[in-house]
């Protein structure tokens, strides 16, 4: 159930918490592990409009507009590019 409105905000009667149909961080496989990455849909969308080649190109774009929204563990850094940059990809064949 969902209470709320469009200047409040909405939440869940029940628990308070986000409803499910509002939520809009999207799940990347970062290291085996998915892992939720805010404002996805706007980051890939922006290194789009780069026109950037080469994929650790690509994936630095892709880490430093993720870091603007997210928490990247420095020791993890390798990892996070990789998932992102298949995820970015993957994006990318189910657009076209």
């Amino acid at each position: 159930m969902m209470g709320g409105n469009d200047a409040d905000g909405y939440y869940c009667t029940i628990c308070g918490g986000v409803p499910p149909d509002r939520i809009t961080t999207k799940q990347v496989l970062i290291d085996g592990k998915a892992t939720g990455i805010d404002h996805l849909d706007w980051i890939f969308s922006e290194v789009k409009k780069l026109e950037v080649s080469g994929d650790s190109r690509l994936a630095e774009e892709i880490l430093v507009r993720v870091q603007q929204f997210n928490y990247v563990p420095t020791k993890k850094k390798n990892e996070y590019a990789a998932g992102l940059l298949a995820a970015y990809k993957e994006s990318l064949t189910k657009k076209e």
